[in-house]
């Protein structure tokens, strides 16, 4: 069976950012040796329960499209940013970890399913996620690194990563493919699913 150059095309631009991520392990088993910028840039891309959010969060953003395409996102990284300056000072987020596996699961279902929420209960959506993520962000920087040079380079990965689902979900939309763009939002969900009901 043959594919077509559209399919082609798109496995060429999905394969890099699966090879982003060094394993599929949680990113979260503890607090490790990162320190300073360059170790902020890296976290997101340190396990897949964070690179599918980001990503996620780009493909559903530009799914809605309107003003959700830079809102839904930019909401993501300032609560995300919030979070993460709870993490640095110790302050206890419950279940932050189920909020980031959960968070796969939602923003996987709401792909699939192609829903548009509102624009303020989309916001509102990503922003209770984006402060588990932040707070797992925060929480496992090392005493001895620069608390802002660490969280904008976990800032900067995650609105590039935010932007690499926009401009995913844009490419398939140009190349006729919405289904594609519902299929990796399932993958998302199941995979997401997965991590939840086995963690």
């Amino acid at each position: 069976m043959t594919t077509s150059l559209h399919d082609r095309s798109i496995l060429k631009l999905v394969t890099p950012f699966l090879m982003l991520a060094p394993n599929l392990a949680d990113a979260h088993a503890g607090i490790g040796a990162a320190s300073g910028w360059a170790h902020g840039m890296l976290h997101p891309f340190s396990g897949l329960d964070h690179l599918c959010a980001m990503i996620a969060v780009g493909l559903w953003a530009k799914q809605m499209d309107g003003r959700a395409v830079w809102l839904v996102p930019l909401t993501f990284v300032s609560v995300m940013a919030l979070g993460g300056l709870l993490g640095m000072n110790g302050i206890q987020i419950p279940y932050a970890e189920s909020g980031i596996l959960m968070s796969l699961l939602v923003l996987g279902v709401l792909i699939a399913a192609a829903i548009r929420l509102p624009l303020a209960a989309s916001a509102a959506t990503v922003g209770i996620f984006a402060l588990c993520h932040g707070y797992a962000h925060g929480i496992e920087m090392p005493r001895n690194a620069s608390g802002m040079s660490y969280a904008l380079g976990f800032m900067l990965s995650t609105v590039t990563l935010h932007m690499a689902g926009i401009g995913m979900a844009a490419l398939l939309a140009i190349a006729g493919r919405p289904q594609w763009l519902r299929l990796a939002g399932a993958s998302i969900a199941l995979f997401g699913g997965a991590l939840y009901f086995s963690s």
